[in-house]
């Protein structure tokens, strides 16, 4: 099976979503409904989640990259959270097919250790790659929590993630456990300097699972642009969407990112 992608709104700029760990697609429709007028969308399912369940393909950002550019028109690329490496990699190596680069609560390296002071504890990410395999559901549960830790809702915003995780079925445990590795021994911080296209990095200043000095530094390291949403956590598309899209207008106002025009007729 390849990989599911589904196409949305009627705007001239072509923009490819890609969503989280243990997430899907349908967890951006927010976002999603509020770009519509503005962009064309490719709004992906990564293997093994989703309706992508059945996608043999790993969860590694490389063959992740190649599949979406394969099936989707040159855009930006938006990716959040574990969708960000995706996203990046694809900036990196596939300038040509990713134009520019929309970073959502996302980071070239998520564990934190003695180089790497903005990243999330790496017992935290151990402990979730050991409970999922007694626990699955209950590991899940607490990573939502997680994300929806620092929110001006967090009642509300985990409501929202439990009931889009299994909207479309469950993830499958080999691709949970890959992401799990990926958020363990990613780093791609030294791979900034080479990023040549336009980039944005949209953090939430409560979110505790993607520091927003992560960021900061990330957009510093590539001529980036930073945004902080103030009252948001790790999800800024539940209940901060406007403020997501405006941050997003750098990209999205960009005449050089949209398609050429076909050439009138002689």
């Amino acid at each position: 099976m390849t990989l599911h992608i589904e196409t949305h709104g009627h705007g001239v700029v072509p923009l490819v979503l890609i969503h989280g760990w243990a997430m899907h697609g349908g967890v951006l429709q927010p976002l999603v409904e509020a770009l519509a007028a503005h962009c064309t969308m490719y709004v992906v399912d990564l293997p093994g989640h989703g309706y992508s369940r059945d996608c043999a393909l790993p969860l590694e950002p490389h063959a992740c990259a190649r599949a979406i550019a394969a099936a989707t028109p040159p855009a930006i690329w938006l990716g959040w959270s574990l969708g960000g490496l995706v996203a990046l990699t694809a900036a990196l190596e596939m300038p040509q097919q990713a134009r520019g680069l929309a970073m959502l609560c996302a980071t070239p390296k998520f564990v934190r250790d003695a180089s790497w002071p903005h990243g999330s504890d790496a017992t935290l990410v151990h402990q979730l790659a050991t409970e999922l395999e007694t626990d699955y559901h209950a590991t899940l549960e607490r990573f939502l929590a997680l994300e929806a830790i620092g929110s001006a809702d967090p009642r509300a915003e985990l409501r929202q993630l439990r009931a889009q995780v299994f909207a479309r079925g469950e993830p499958e445990l080999r691709v949970l456990q890959e992401g799990i590795a990926l958020l363990e021994n990613t780093d791609r911080r030294a791979a900034l300097a080479e990023l040549r296209v336009p980039s944005v990095w949209i953090a939430g200043r409560r979110d505790r699972l993607v520091p927003p000095p992560a960021m900061a530094w990330s957009a510093s390291q590539c001529d980036g642009r930073y945004n902080e949403i103030e009252r948001a956590g790790h999800a800024p598309f539940f209940g901060h969407v406007e403020a997501v899209v405006l941050a997003l207008a750098p990209l999205l106002d960009d005449p050089r990112l949209r398609p050429a025009s076909p050439s009138p007729s002689p």
